[in-house]
């Protein structure tokens, strides 16, 4: 029997990736919860949109009613809560949306899916999974040396991985007091095709092809461990059909570096991709601009976990996959303009104290 997979937030850049990848790699029924926020794009679906075993409602996770009528109307036995506003620099200025989203939202999800699986019959409990998707920033700021684990204490230090981190615990005691079967997964930075362009590698690549300003935070050296967008719907597809009830799995790409270094290794793909020939390389335009409130010096994931027990590791290296998302903004003009041409002007946020 294939799982139906209702997945909240499948039209943001994560969730989208993760049902390209069930539709396009399985036999499986895809259902996409999605506000369709500014992140939320239904473009990103397009490639699938036209496939019987696809299905779309525009919700809010927050809207009880709504949540209830489509876990009865679909089904589903396996249900991924990707649904966040996501944007750390956004929730310093808004961090009530934040919480009303993350925290709010996961607790009317989480009710909703507890009445569907109290309906489930014994069989169907057991196969039924929901898989709670959440970030390393919960974990806080790393020092010089170490490595985020599974049991590593939470310290979050944004409003937005505050909320997180409140919505990973309400998942966790919707287990072990209900026994409902849930997983928890925590990720680092994600980058990739269909990223929006606020975030710091999108950003970069238009920012460079259209011969604009690359602004860096503070001195760029905040770390940050890269993981491609396709091996992390990989992985969360893992941790969906094989994960244990009440574990949680952290996904990273082994991939760490500083913001600047990121940058620069941009700038030098573009000079090889899209070459400025009459004003030289592109590392010309990074500029560094006011540090936002409260910034985490560094994250890095231990994957080891999901390696041992579900047989997940990244197939792309950072440099592999800047090519591979490079190419895809390179190629898919269409879309990054639309965005860029009302919704979203391309400036940094979150510099206000």
């Amino acid at each position: 029997m294939n799982r139906r997979f209702m997945i909240t937030g499948g039209a943001g850049f994560i969730g989208s990736a993760v049902v390209r990848h069930l539709i396009e790699t399985s036999a499986r029924e895809v259902c996409v919860v999605d506000k369709l926020t500014y992140a939320g794009n239904l473009d990103n679906l397009a490639s699938v949109a036209g496939e019987p075993r696809f299905r779309f409602k525009q919700a809010d996770i927050c809207d009880a009613r709504a949540m209830r009528q489509i876990c009865e109307s679909f089904r589903p036995d396996t249900i991924m809560h990707l649904a966040a506003e996501s944007h750390v620099d956004r929730s310093i200025d808004g961090p009530g949306t934040f919480v009303e989203t993350n925290v709010m939202g996961t607790y009317v999800l989480l009710q909703s899916a507890r009445d569907h699986w109290q309906k489930l019959s014994l069989t169907e409990q057991t196969r039924f999974r929901f898989h709670h998707v959440s970030t390393d920033e919960v974990f806080g700021s790393l020092g010089p040396d170490g490595l985020f684990q599974e049991t590593s204490p939470y310290q979050p230090n944004s409003p937005y991985s505050a909320s997180k981190a409140a919505s990973d615990h309400l998942a966790r005691a919707w287990h072990h007091t209900y026994g409902m079967p849930v997983v928890v997964s925590n990720c680092s930075n994600n980058y990739g095709p269909y990223h929006f362009p606020e975030k710091l590698v999108p950003l970069t690549i238009l920012n460079a092809l259209e011969g604009k300003p690359i602004p860096v935070y503070g001195d760029g050296g905040n770390v940050r461990d890269w993981l491609y967008v396709e091996d992390h719907a990989r992985a969360l597809v893992q941790i969906a059909l094989l994960g244990q009830p009440g574990e949680s799995y952290n996904v990273g790409g082994a991939s760490e570096t500083t913001n600047l270094e990121a940058v620069r290794r941009i700038c030098r793909l573009m000079d090889e991709m899209a070459p400025d020939k009459a004003r030289g390389s592109h590392e010309r335009l990074i500029v560094n601009v006011t540090d936002r409130p409260g910034h985490d010096r560094r994250y890095a994931i231990d994957a080891g976990k999901i390696k041992r027990e579900l047989g997940w590791e990244p197939r792309e290296t950072f440099d592999t996959g800047l090519r591979k998302t490079i190419r895809w903004y390179l190629d898919n003009p269409h879309w990054w303009q639309r965005i860029r041409s009302g919704v979203y002007r391309g400036e940094r946020l979150g510099t206000v104290a």
